[in-house]
């Protein structure tokens, strides 16, 4: 139902990751009356198949971008002090070993130093397994000039931090329902509503798709409906890219020899993130990451995550990860266990790695907004991030450079991306051991 003149617009956001998340949570800080605000997503919070639905991700402001690396240390502000975060944030530092020839912890350090704070040190490989228990005795160090240790850095537990954020705003009034988006209706010049596969139909004065991976496979319906050129579509702005990640369960002696372990980044081969006590789940990621593009019935081209269940990786896929990873960090640790779970994470990757915070520019969807593009490193702005998308719903914008780093992209983006090494080379189906076949 639309609002009157004395009302605030009622808003509808699709989607309970990390944007989605964080937008109704400072929706409900911002709002007189929260109840105006509605998120809508596959399943209660944490949604299951968001990446943001994790035992952990990484905390850090280690950015060669002065951009990124400001937003961090105001994100890692809200980790260290708010009470709906603090408790779920674990500050155990990073150690990144840096591949020869790579000038990246260079640049990441020039960002500290200008910033006047840089607490950033060098560690030589032949100490490293003398660090921090020992855990990383047996790393492969072939390939690497040296380590790049920054003790600011850590860890949360993802679901955790999600679903406490996503709590304080229902405690605060926001509504949270359940199921599965069918399509979107337009009227005039904007969304009419948001219809379920159960038959609901939802609408709202704005409508926020903060749907990630999903977001492509979601409005391609729309986009054919109003005949968007292929440039012109959302593919061309955020497209879905995935990783895979193997869960080693840790016994209670190795959990003691794990207890000072800071994040490992293996240079752009993946990382090793340490194991929560509450489950005990040493993380290997497999930073490689792959698309999954598939022909629409109108013929357009789009990556979409794949509709099996994502704990189900091929073999080809683990033994590729095994041995980039597995037998070369830390190898003791897995070493004669199987993987208590897989996974495929799927996150929307952005030409240039920024975030697409913005209103959709077709002059038909003036209610449609955007909040996607996570690109396998934003999952540290869960506090920060809302903030700035109520500004663009309040059409407040952001600021000359966040309004450009984050609005819709027209031609190509110039200049190095906030997270280049997650560009994806390869294909899901050339990793599968069956190769399937797919349409929308």
């Amino acid at each position: 139902m639309m609002s009157t003149c004395h009302e605030e617009p009622s808003v509808l956001i699709v989607g309970a990751g990390i944007f989605g998340t964080s937008t109704a949570y400072h929706l409900s800080l911002a709002y007189r009356d929260p109840s105006r605000i509605t998120v809508i997503d596959r399943t209660v919070s944490p949604p299951e198949s968001a990446a943001s639905n994790d035992i952990n991700k990484i905390i850090r402001a280690d950015y060669s971008s002065p951009f990124y690396c400001n937003l961090a240390y105001e994100a890692l502000d809200a980790w260290a002090t708010w009470p709906e975060l603090k408790e779920l944030y674990h500050c155990t530092g990073w150690i990144m070993l840096d591949e020869e020839g790579s000038d990246l912890s260079e640049r990441i350090r020039k960002v500290f130093q200008d910033r006047g704070h840089d607490l950033t040190q060098d560690v030589a490989l032949n100490e490293l397994e003398h660090r921090w228990k020992g855990i990383l005795k047996g790393t492969e160090t072939k390939g690497f000039k040296d380590a790049y240790w920054n003790p600011e850095a850590g860890w949360c537990d993802a679901a955790a931090a999600t679903a406490g954020l996503m709590q304080a705003a229902i405690e605060r009034g926001v509504r949270y329902v359940t199921g599965e988006i069918s399509d979107i209706k337009l009227h005039g010049n904007g969304v009419r509503c948001v219809r379920t596969t159960a038959g609901e139909q939802f609408t709202a004065d704005k409508v926020v798709l903060a749907t990630g991976a999903w977001t492509s496979s979601l409005l391609s319906p729309l986009e054919d409906h109003l005949d968007i050129a292929e440039a012109d579509r959302v593919e061309r702005q955020a497209s879905a890219a995935g990783v895979a990640v193997a869960h080693y369960r840790m016994s209670p002696e190795e959990m003691a020899q794990l207890s000072a372990m800071p994040v490992v980044v293996y240079g752009e081969n993946g990382e090793v993130i340490p194991p929560p006590a509450e489950n005990q789940l040493l993380k290997y990621t497999n930073a490689n990451t792959f698309t999954n593009t598939i022909t629409t019935k109108t013929g357009h081209k789009l990556s979409v995550p794949p509709s099996k269940d994502q704990h189900i990786v091929s073999d080809r896929l683990k033994r590729e990860t095994e041995a980039n990873m597995m037998s070369k960090v830390m190898p003791a640790f897995p070493r004669g266990k199987k993987a208590a779970y897989w996974r495929l994470c799927w996150d929307a990757r952005t030409p240039t790695q920024d975030w697409l915070l913005c209103r959709h520019p077709h002059p038909k969807l003036n209610n449609l907004y955007l909040a996607v593009g996570g690109s396998f490193h934003s999952y540290k702005f869960l506090p920060t991030a809302g903030k700035y998308m109520v500004n663009v719903l309040n059409g407040a914008g952001n600021g000359e450079e966040k309004d450009k780093a984050w609005g819709w992209k027209n031609g190509r983006s110039e200049g190095r991306g906030a997270h280049e090494k997650t560009a994806p080379k390869r294909e899901l189906r050339d990793l599968e051991d069956v190769v399937p076949s797919a349409k929308l």
